[in-house]
């Protein structure tokens, strides 16, 4: 989020902050749909630690370089206090074309979230991660919710940010594909008809980017600290792994079951009680994500990222919503809950002497 510090309003001026960033961070840097906010984008890695530190890096050379223009910037789900009416579409071509297409659903407030690649060279292995991770898209939205305020209120939710997102077209879960040429079939339908104009529109909670060679899992609001990202980094890749080399066990459940599970994440967060299909009861998510933490653990190990894994469990005992409602508990004004993201932000082990150097 774009912010400015006088009031911690959006501020809606992407296209200018972008045509002023220096040649280091331009690159990993792009427009979104809203006015008040930008993409960062890290570069590939093989382990966590290295997007982590990218990240962070990324996060505070940004803040800097926002701070020299008079702007802030934080990370979140939803900004708490924005309404539609302050709103504006980049002058991106893509989000002007969106505009157009989307109409009023485009003119709404922003969302942000937090989209992780995993890449998988096998098309085929690609599509068993894609059907195989659709089981554990609710527990990610659970750990990862954070943004429980939406136009100036606490709407009940822990993500609003899928609630509000879900008014798009071609969101939510994708079915399952028996094949890679399924998928692609699929898909050609959707370009050939000239419906669409190409896979990125497609906005699933978890999708192939076969140009990158990826399976993409974008069900998570954005983190507030990059200390948040890492848990959420490193079970994807576990479970990726876990697919990868046999698969869970358990079958996915069905979609109904699925979508179900989804919405009890996306209002209750870890405080959800998803249904376990084999007993067709309501199950804690803590016990769920336990069983999740145990099968992904080997995994971890052989990846490099147990450590990171580890502080799975301390994300589920205070996740962002969470924290964002104690903090408006406590302040008792949404305008400071933006500030105390905004001081969230920037990542505390990057050096100082390179954080204060000339933009």
């Amino acid at each position: 989020m774009l912010l400015d510090p006088r009031s911690w309003s959006l501020a809606q001026s992407s296209d200018e902050v972008l045509a002023g960033l220096s040649e280091e961070l331009a690159p990993h840097t792009a427009p979104e749909t809203h006015a008040g906010v930008v993409e960062l984008v890290t570069g590939v890695h093989s382990d966590v630690d290295g997007v982590v530190r990218e990240l962070g890096a990324l996060r505070n050379r940004l803040a800097c370089e926002l701070d020299a223009m008079g702007l802030a910037t934080a990370a979140a789900g939803t900004h708490p206090l924005t309404v539609w009416t302050e709103t504006e579409i980049s002058g991106a071509p893509r989000y002007r074309d969106l505009e157009a297409s989307m109409r009023m659903l485009a003119r709404r407030e922003p969302t942000m979230a937090l989209h992780v690649h995993v890449g998988v060279p096998s098309s085929e292995d690609a599509i068993r991660v894609l059907n195989g991770l659709r089981r554990n898209i609710p527990v990610l939205l659970a750990l990862s919710a954070n943004s429980p305020f939406w136009q100036g209120r606490d709407g009940g939710f822990a993500s609003a940010r899928t609630v509000a997102f879900q008014a798009f077209p071609r969101t939510g879960l994708p079915r399952c594909f028996a094949s890679y040429a399924d998928y692609v079939a699929t898909i050609d339908a959707l370009i050939a008809s000239a419906a669409l104009p190409d896979p990125s529109h497609l906005w699933w909670d978890i999708r192939l980017q076969p140009a990158l060679g990826t399976v993409e899992v974008r069900v998570m609001d954005a983190q507030s600290t990059v200390d948040e990202v890492a848990p959420l980094v490193a079970l994807i890749q576990s479970l990726a792994r876990l697919e990868l080399e046999g698969g869970d066990p358990a079958a996915v459940p069905a979609a109904e079951v699925l979508a179900e599970n989804r919405f009890l994440a996306a209002r209750d967060g870890m405080d959800a009680r998803l249904i376990e299909p084999a007993t067709r009861r309501l199950t804690p998510v803590h016990e769920t994500l336990s069983a999740l933490l145990a099968n992904c653990r080997p995994h971890a190990v052989a990846l490099g990222c147990a450590g990171a894994l580890d502080r799975v469990q301390s994300l589920a005992a205070v996740n962002g919503a969470d924290r964002q409602r104690a903090i408006a508990a406590r302040d008792g004004r949404l305008d400071r809950l933006v500030a105390s993201l905004a001081a969230r932000f920037r990542a505390p082990e990057w050096p100082a002497a390179i954080a204060g150097r000339a933009v």
